[in-house]
């Protein structure tokens, strides 16, 4: 029964196979939903009459264009397939754009690869995890073949912050596998997080140095995470086997083993914008918030609330006003009756008074001596009050007087009328 894969373990599987079997095309096309991010990123769709297929051009490729990528310009594009693994989607990475215009070593094969097989040297339980991302990979490998460059240029665009470390070796003739178990030993050694050991396509002579046991026995033996890139994708060699991981070539084993620079700044645009998305959509609902709180705080504040009983103080004012001019009004229609009943009553009292006066007047004057001026009478007045004469006494003073003379006299003697 074969083993189930999950959806990452299939969509890396697919990356690789992509990537390694189309890592160079050039496809003509036609522009279309051109997105040239602030970044410096460009992502694009490459369509025809009956196709489509997404691309990406990143900043230091699309820096060195010579033309702007516009919406419905036909171009040929240059670049690698590549698979991005989190969505299982596959796009072109543009480098650049250009407008339009079996024998005896056979049987031996065998023969060692069954031998090694039985030794336990393909066994899965011995192959070892590739870190993912790592610092150091040593390349056991001819310092003057076009594998090493091929390997320097994919880690280069790839990841770049790798560090790479080249033994350079003998890959084919008769001391070749003696020299290139040393230098697994040797690569063993230095603390690196992985090793390549490989080289460029050609017969099976060429590359038969990686199929000698010498070269197996130190793949087998190694601490270190070690991978086989030798030839191209139909040449299979026992160090294939025996390795933790099998590249078809030496550029394919650089990209199975580095993490995909490109896919990662693709990934971190998307967080980015998804992050400031997010974010955006956050501060919209934090100042809608904040809008519903300054309205409510509008509403319910203490500027609002003095308002309002600013307000209710007015209307207050303005009902104690119209109440008490009411009130007044009530009291001024209360009061004519009364200032009418006390304007007769006054009068009545004056006219009463009046009265009396002039009988008080009529009384005095008819009390007074000019108006009793008959020959022997005069009135006699004792400080100031009319008397008689009975009320005088010895030695009093008295005033007599008449309309023409007034006499003050003294009493010397009483004589009194017999009839009295």
């Amino acid at each position: 029964m074969a083993s189930t894969l999950s959806v990452s373990g299939l969509n890396e599987q697919i990356k690789t196979l992509l990537e390694t079997t189309f890592e160079f095309v050039s496809v003509e096309g036609e522009l279309s939903r051109v997105t040239k991010h602030g970044s410096g990123h460009i992502y694009f769709t490459l369509k025809d009459a009956n196709s489509s297929i997404k691309c990406v051009m990143f900043r230091g490729n699309a820096a060195r264009l010579k033309f702007s990528l516009d919406e419905g310009a036909h171009v040929v594009i240059h670049g690698a397939l590549s698979l991005y693994t989190p969505r299982g989607e596959y796009q072109i990475n543009c480098v650049s754009a250009e407008p339009f215009g079996a024998g005896a070593l056979a049987i031996a094969f065998e023969q060692l690869k069954k031998k090694l097989e039985l030794k336990g040297y393909f066994d899965p339980s011995h192959k070892k995890v590739f870190p993912k991302f790592p610092k150091t990979i040593v390349l056991v490998t001819s310092a003057t073949g076009a594998a090493l460059q091929d390997m320097q240029r994919v880690a280069s665009h790839r990841w770049p912050l790798v560090k790479l470390i080249v033994i350079d070796v003998l890959v084919q003739g008769v001391s070749a596998s003696a020299m290139i178990a040393d230098a697994l030993r040797f690569a063993d050694t230095l603390g690196c997080d992985a090793v390549v050991v490989g080289r460029g396509g050609g017969s099976v002579e060429d590359l038969w140095a990686f199929n000698e046991e010498v070269v197996a026995d130190a793949l087998f033996a190694m601490a270190t995470p070690v991978v086989s890139a030798v030839g191209h994708e139909i040449d299979w060699v026992i160090s294939d086997y025996v390795a933790d991981l099998r590249a078809p070539t030496p550029s394919a084993a650089m990209q199975m083993i580095l993490p995909d620079g490109a896919e990662m700044m693709q990934s971190i645009d998307e967080m980015r914008y998804g992050a400031y998305g997010m974010i955006s959509q956050r501060l919209e609902r934090k100042r809608e918030q904040l809008t519903m709180m300054q309205e409510a705080f509008g509403r319910h504040g203490v500027e609002q609330r003095l308002g309002h009983q600013k307000e209710q103080l007015q209307e207050l004012r303005e009902r104690i006003n119209t109440q008490m001019v009411r009130i007044l009004e009530q009291k001024i229609r209360e009061l004519s009756p009364l200032r009418e009943r006390l304007t007769q009553t006054m009068e009545s009292i004056v006219r009463q008074k009046q009265s009396m006066v002039s009988q008080m007047i009529q009384a005095y004057e008819s009390q007074h001596p000019k108006y009793k001026n008959k020959r022997g009478f005069a009135q006699i007045t004792r400080n100031g009050k009319v008397i008689d004469l009975d009320e005088l006494s010895i030695g009093d003073e008295y005033v007599a007087m008449n309309d023409k003379i007034v006499v003050t006299s003294k009493v010397v003697k009483i004589t009194r009328h017999p009839r009295a």
